[in-house]
């Protein structure tokens, strides 16, 4: 397999519980943190459960929690209050997170001359069903043509890419995934497979599952797929099954060759991914396959062309449940015992030790969570394993359990890491990454030649309201103070080309990232400019004083530092001459 077969990683965005951000997930990740909320029976009696449910020994108060899901802002992205309102919190989220994970990849999609593609997919709408139907069900029949169908749009599965698509001017694939547990790895597989066949140009993939309401419990029952007390305990001999939680995920595909060209930011880097389905030769719809596990491993190691003892981590599907453990191991090693008889040289984790099964958000979660470690060549711990499942052979198996926080060794190849997701329903997903190339080979330019010669910077941003303005700012200060490594230059280029312009804007004159982290705090008035406009197509102009001021060579930095003004002076000077 070669560079032109590779799919880069060049934005993501997610919210997870305890995470408003791909950053804090992270550090809870690192931190070995547990997510998942406990409620007190006031809490669940506050949210409407029967006090007679909350006496029932199995009846088990948790779940992961999403903050803030409530919130959303309608009018940014063309929504009337009243379309708001019936829109389910699942396609609400997932449209801002699509709008951060394209901001975070440096596009924006009204500008970029290429096509954009967007698969994704959701969980059943619970909105529907627990406040919508119940609210108009008595007077459902009056209901107008018109409010019934965007009921329907903001609430079905089918409209949650394409509604998206129309709302951000993506005009490449917008394709709806629903394969269960498996939806958005799934989904990042086909967005590969359409930069691969030429279709897109850059492509989003990701999934959403939000169930409400979220102050609720479950029952617990001996054999199923839910665990006894509320914590998954992944490949542990008292694992007893899995929880469920609220969350969503999104990341920015391109084709390597590409994102190399155009000097991308590359997170981590798709060698190869496949997808499967179990088909029939297992003891019911609902259970997993060794076989089919074990197939689509190693079609995915077989299209990535990688050595399974190069690959140092498996993220895997990791639900705790009595069946689902042993068999994932027994595939796993299945697949990695026809290329090696090497022994416990593999860690193996699972996200839902963290913050629970994300359900059609789960793979890319996981897809998340494995880029981070390689970026961060740390290997963050999987929660709450004392003791192996006994059906669970890890002593002649090519893995372990990483219980620590481990520092990601390379062992002279690049790190590599395998993610799978595995749906009810039998359709499977591995995902084979590879870190990044070093930042020398991929690091974006700025503004064209010699730009890195010149002494001050401008920053350009804006947004839709003047108090959005003002939040805009401290993000920026606050991303800046985060990371002290970025150079002010490629930030300046981003902020002019990588985003929308609105009608409230600021711009700030800065010669490196302390200069501009002052400049920005103080909003000194001599370095930032704040102007309110409405948008228009005037042409920006360069103009200098008259009245005898001018000099030699006043012109020369300019004309050495900004291609365009370089550009449009060398078309004067060849008008003049002729």
């Amino acid at each position: 397999m070669g560079i032109s077969d590779e799919i880069a990683i060049i934005g993501m965005s997610g919210r997870f519980p305890g995470a408003k951000n791909i950053d804090i997930f992270w550090q809870n990740l690192r931190d070995g943190v547990e997510s998942i909320t406990f409620f007190k029976d006031e809490e669940l009696l506050s949210a409407g459960i029967n006090p007679t449910v909350l006496k029932d020994p199995y009846y088990i108060k948790a779940f992961g929690v999403l903050e803030d899901i409530e919130l959303f802002d309608a009018n940014f992205f063309g929504f009337t209050p009243k379309e708001a309102e019936i829109i389910d919190p699942q396609h609400r989220l997932f449209i801002e997170c699509v709008w951060e994970a394209l901001e975070n990849a440096g596009y924006n999609s009204e500008t970029y001359p290429g096509q954009i593609g967007l698969f994704a997919g959701a969980a059943l709408s619970s909105y529907l069903l627990t406040n919508l139907f119940s609210n108009f069900y008595p007077h459902w029949d009056s209901l107008k043509a018109v409010e019934s169908f965007q009921m329907f749009i903001g609430n079905d599965k089918d409209h949650l890419p394409t509604q998206i698509s129309y709302k951000l001017n993506l005009k490449g694939p917008s394709v709806n995934i629903q394969t269960a547990c498996s939806t958005s790895l799934v989904a990042v597989h086909f967005a590969c497979q359409s930069l691969l066949n030429g279709e897109s140009d850059i492509a989003l993939a990701g999934g959403v599952s939000i169930h409400l309401p979220q102050k609720t419990g479950y029952y617990y029952e001996q054999g199923g797929i839910l665990s006894a007390d509320g914590h998954c305990r992944a490949f542990d001999a008292n694992a007893s099954g899995t929880i469920f939680s609220n969350g969503l995920g999104v990341v920015v595909l391109k084709r390597l060759e590409d994102a190399l060209s155009d000097r991308d930011y590359i997170h981590a880097v798709i060698k190869g991914s496949a997808v499967n389905n179990d088909g029939s030769l297992k003891v019911g719809y609902t259970a997993p396959s060794v076989d089919g596990q074990t197939a689509v491993i190693l079609e995915a190691l077989a299209i990535a062309d990688v050595n399974p003892e190069t690959i140092s981590y498996i993220e895997t599907h990791g639900t705790g449940t009595t069946l689902g453990d042993p068999i994932e191991i027994a595939a796993l090693t299945r697949a990695f015992r026809t290329s090696t008889e090497k022994k416990g040289f593999c860690a193996i984790a699972s996200l839902k030790t963290n913050v629970g099964h994300l359900n059609a958000a789960a793979g890319v979660a996981g897809l998340i969570k494995t880029v981070q470690a390689l970026k961060h060549k740390q290997i963050p711990p999987n929660l709450h394993f004392q003791a192996p499942n006994p059906q669970i052979d890890f002593t002649n198996s090519p893995f372990y359990v990483n219980t620590t926080l481990a520092q990601w060794q390379s062992h002279g190849t690049p790190r590599r890491a395998g993610v799978s997701s595995f749906g009810i329903g039998g359709t499977n997903a591995h995902v084979i990454l590879e870190e990044a190339p070093p930042v020398k080979e991929h690091s974006r330019c700025t503004t064209g030649t010699g730009a890195q010669h010149k002494d001050y910077q401008l920053l350009c941003f804006s947004a839709k309201t003047e108090k959005a303005l003002e939040q805009v700012t401290i993000n920026l200060a606050t991303h800046l103070q985060q990371h002290p490594e970025l150079d002010l230059a490629d930030v300046a280029y981003t902020l002019s080309i990588g985003r929308r312009a609105f009608d409230y804007r600021r711009m700030a004159v800065c010669y490196d990232l302390e200069d501009a982290l002052k400049v920005l705090t103080t909003a000194d008035p001599q370095r930032v400019f704040t102007h309110y406009q409405k948008p228009s197509n005037r042409p920006v102009i360069f103009m200098f004083p008259g009245q005898g001021a001018q000099y030699v060579n006043m012109g020369r930095e300019l004309y050495e530092v900004e291609p365009i003004f370089q550009q449009q002076v060398d078309t004067c000077a060849v008008s003049y001459t002729h």
